[in-house]
């Protein structure tokens, strides 16, 4: 059988929320969403552990997970959802919050590094950067199920993103370089460490490891470093808020400016998370506290 039942699955979730109006395949995901909050005993109580690190010891945790598990519903029910006949209509309703200086950076040549949390949708970000003039080449971390692989593919395909996938004997950071070495402009999602090589850095108060991709190829290539987040407008739609170019600290020695740099960045997205913790969708654990299922 290998990876066909859980693709049938996908390609039927996507027949299924295909069908649905705008407003209801929204008003579904987040239903279901709730729902996962309800049955996910354990995974519920992790993402309350984040949402007290994000929010304080005061906040009320439960309430904002159930809105995360609601919010990240929303996510899977808007990319099953996604037809290329609907890109339009997805673009229409996105906003983008200090888009002058994603020109500005584009003026000067030397590329964009957008560096983004797993926060909203960030694939309908991919469909704006597109209509704004700036078309993006986004890095996306390979599974073992190629089907659902190629799957994703497609459909960030659909909203105007070109996509490279890891582990599939790319060249990726070389690829990635080169395109920023072209003047163009690459999306990297970086809150969490999925190879087990980031860097250490300070995260809501606690120690943790964060990619330094990012960091790196700004770094590297002289590219434009933008933190960017993504979140849900109720209602419908999509805001995204673009930061200030992120400053790599001039030090000698390179690994130090990548570690000082990804530890600036990592506060960046402090503030960026902040502002909508629902919209964060970190279901797994980030801190070496969380995998040793202590407070």
């Amino acid at each position: 059988m290998g990876d066909w039942p859980l693709y049938v699955l996908y390609r039927l979730f996507s027949g299924l929320f295909g069908l649905l109006p705008e407003s209801f395949m929204r008003k579904a995901g987040e239903g279901v969403g709730r729902l996962a909050w309800r049955i996910a005993r354990d995974r519920r109580a992790l993402v309350e552990r984040h949402m007290r690190r994000v929010m304080g010891p005061e906040a009320d945790a439960a309430a904002l997970g159930r809105e995360m598990f609601a919010s990240y519903g929303r996510y899977w029910a808007e990319v099953f959802w996604v037809r290329p006949r609907r890109k339009a209509q997805i673009v229409a309703g996105c906003t983008v919050v200090n888009e002058e200086i994603v020109h500005a950076a584009k003026a000067k040549g030397k590329g964009i590094v957008l560096a983004l949390p797993h926060m909203g949708n960030w694939e309908s970000a991919g469909a704006k950067a597109e209509e704004i003039g700036i078309p993006v080449l986004a890095a996306a971390e390979g599974l073992r199920n190629e089907k659902i692989v190629d799957w994703f593919v497609e459909v960030r395909a659909a909203l105007g993103i070109e996509t490279v996938i890891t582990g599939r004997g790319n060249r990726v950071t070389a690829l990635l370089a080169k395109r920023l070495k072209e003047g163009g402009v690459i999306a990297l999602v970086s809150d969490r460490d999925v190879t087990g090589r980031g860097v250490e850095v300070e995260f809501f108060g606690e120690k943790t490891k964060m990619p330094p991709g990012p960091v790196a190829l700004a770094d590297r290539t002289g590219a434009a470093l933008l933190p960017v987040a993504c979140y849900f407008v109720a209602g419908g739609g999509h805001e995204f808020v673009v930061s200030d170019p992120l400053e790599i600290p001039p030090l000698e020695d390179r690994d130090a400016r990548i570690q000082a740099g990804t530890q600036a960045f990592a506060h960046v997205l402090e503030g960026l998370i902040k502002r909508a913790p629902q919209d964060w969708h970190l279901f797994v654990p980030n801190w070496p506290s969380d995998r040793l299922g202590s407070e």
